[in-house]
């Protein structure tokens, strides 16, 4: 089904543009979500990649690949904004914290914030890998052909991204350095 819609697509049959866009949208707009951590970036993204895959569909050699193809081409569109944001650009979260509170209990919300703030410490590249492999649950060949990179590659790039994560998520839950020495004041 899917490859008739693409090599329809790749005729010029914009019905089955449309129909592989409502099909692709939802998994296409999470992994640049996941990479940019801002809902209405990840929406100008998405539609962005639709655009391009839209102009470049005709390319493709393969329709099977199609799938791969377009997280290759999100993605270089999700490292094009990262690099165009400015680094004290306002991240959004998603929902408010009233709504985290009253949806979790307290501690799974703290749990959920210091994810949240370890992972939008890390790079671009390093948050790509972890959406890719760990939300999408996308197999290593696959997240290899979408980066078009060696699958030995991406297990090395899941590895120090999955470090790193840890240690931003470390580094944010020590108390700072201020607070462990006070300073003790003369009367």
């Amino acid at each position: 089904m899917q490859q008739d819609l693409v090599e329809g697509a790749q005729r010029g049959d914009q019905r089955a543009f449309e129909r592989l866009t409502a099909a692709h949208h939802p998994r296409l707009f999470r992994v640049a979500y996941g990479i940019l951590r801002d809902r209405h970036l990840a929406e100008d993204v998405t539609q962005e990649a639709f655009i391009d895959i839209w102009r470049t569909i005709r390319r493709l050699r393969d329709p099977a690949k199609f799938e791969a193809w377009s997280y290759r081409l999100l993605v270089r569109r999700c490292y094009a904004e990262a690099k165009r944001r400015s680094p004290a650009a306002s991240v959004e979260l998603g929902m408010s914290s009233e709504e985290r509170v009253t949806r979790d209990d307290y501690a799974t919300v703290i749990d959920r914030d210091q994810l949240d703030l370890g992972f939008r410490r890390l790079s671009v590249e390093h948050r790509t890998i972890i959406v890719l492999r760990c939300l999408l649950d996308m197999p290593m060949d696959q997240v290899a052909e979408a980066l078009g990179v060696a699958p030995g590659t991406v297990g090395s790039r899941l590895s120090r991204a999955l470090a790193s994560l840890r240690a931003a998520i470390e580094a944010d839950s020590r108390p700072p350095a201020s607070a462990a020495v006070q300073p003790k004041v003369l009367t």
